[in-house]
C-alpha cells in the first residue's frame, strides 16, 4: 500500500490501469463516487482535464499521459527511498516487481525468490507472466522493475543486464523412442505428433523460422499457450513438445519426462534476457535481486 502522501497518485495510477473509475474503485476499496470526486478535484487544480470520458470507462488524454509518467516516477522513487532507508537500518525491505516469460515460473523464479527471501524475509515480490512485448512495456510504464524474457528484445528504452543462450529442447516421455538419443534432429520429430506453443512465444518463433528453412513437416497434434501443459503432456502419449533449459527441471527424468537438445543446425539457439528500463536506478531490493539473478544465469548458461 502506498504511503499516505502518495495515495492521490496511486488512485490516478489505478484508474489509468483499469480504464474505469468504477473498476479502480473496487480495487481500492472506496466508492466510485468518492474516487470520481478526487479526479474532478485534481483536474480543477491542474486546470485541464486528464481523462477522456468514454461510454464504458475513461482513457488518459495527452495531459493525463504526461501526468501519469510523473506519477509513476514519483511512486518508483519513493519505493527506492524506502528500500535505501531500510538498508541503512540494517534490514532490507522493499518490493520487487518482475515481468517474465512462462519458462521462468516452474523452477527458476521459485528457486531464486525463495533463496533471496531466506536472506531478506521483509522483501516482497510480485510476478506477472507477460509475453515479450508486454514485458517490455511493463518496464517502460514502471509496473515492473525487471523482466526476464526469451527472444527478442525490441524496445530501445530497455537495458539488457545479461543475455544467455538457450538451446531448444525436445520434451518427451522417458520411454519415447527418441529418448535414447543425445541430440535430436528436426527430421526425427516428423515421425511423431508434436505439441507447439502459441505463435506469440519465442520458442514458437524459432521453430517457425526453422521450419520455413527446412523441408521437414511436423505433425502438429495440439497447440497451447501454457508451457506447463506442454511439458507434462508427453507423459500421456508419445508426443514431442519443446522448451528451453530454464523452463525444465535440473534433474532429467522427473515425472517420467526427459528432454534432449535439438541440433542447432536445425534450430538455432535463442537468448534469454534479463532487462530493466534504461537509465532507471532500481530500488535497492530490486537491484540486489537482479544482480543475484544475473550471477546465477551466468554461472549456469553463459
Amino acid at each position: 500500500m502506498p504511503h499516505r502522501h502518495l495515495m492521490p497518485l496511486a488512485y490516478l495510477d489505478a484508474i489509468a490501469r483499469a480504464g474505469s473509475i468504477r473498476k479502480a474503485a473496487d480495487t481500492l476499496s472506496i466508492t466510485s463516487t468518492a474516487l470520481n470526486r478526487r479526479v474532478l478535484a485534481l483536474e480543477e487544480e491542474l486546470g485541464v482535464p486528464i481523462f477522456e470520458r468514454l461510454p464504458r470507462g475513461v482513457r488518459l488524454n495527452t495531459a493525463g499521459e504526461l501526468l501519469i509518467a510523473h506519477v509513476r516516477g514519483q511512486m518508483s522513487d519513493f519505493e527506492k527511498l524506502k528500500s535505501q532507508l531500510a538498508d541503512l537500518a540494517g534490514e532490507r525491505r522493499g518490493h520487487v516487481a518482475i515481468a517474465c516469460s512462462q519458462a521462468l515460473l516452474p523452477y527458476f523464479l521459485p528457486e531464486r525468490i525463495s533463496a533471496y527471501r531466506r536472506a531478506h524475509p521483509a522483501v516482497t515480490f510480485g510476478v506477472a507472466v507477460r509475453d515479450r512485448q508486454a514485458a517490455e512495456q511493463a518496464l517502460v510504464d514502471l509496473s515492473s522493475d525487471i523482466a526476464v524474457i526469451f527472444e527478442p528484445v525490441r524496445v530501445r528504452e530497455i537495458q539488457v543486464l545479461i543475455a544467455v543462450r538457450q538451446k531448444i529442447h525436445a520434451v518427451m516421455a522417458a520411454d519415447h523412442p527418441l529418448a535414447a538419443q543425445s541430440t535430436i534432429r528436426l527430421r526425427d520429430c516428423a515421425a511423431f505428433p508434436v505439441g507447439l506453443p502459441a505463435p506469440q512465444y519465442g520458442v514458437r518463433h524459432l521453430l517457425d523460422m526453422a521450419l520455413l528453412r527446412s523441408s521437414v513437416e511436423l505433425q502438429t497434434a495440439l497447440e497451447a499457450d501454457t508451457f506447463e501443459f506442454l511439458r507434462r503432456y508427453p507423459g500421456h502419449e508419445h508426443l514431442i513438445s519443446f522448451q528451453i533449459p530454464v523452463g525444465l527441471p535440473m534433474r532429467d527424468g522427473q515425472e517420467g519426462i526427459v528432454s534432449r537438445p535439438v541440433d542447432t543446425r536445425d534450430i538455432p539457439e535463442g537468448s534469454l534476457y534479463l532487462c530493466q528500463l534504461r537509465g532507471r536506478t532500481l530500488p535497492v531490493a530490486a537491484a540486489k535481486f537482479a544482480a543475484e539473478v544475473e550471477r546465477v544465469l551466468e554461472d549456469r548458461y553463459a
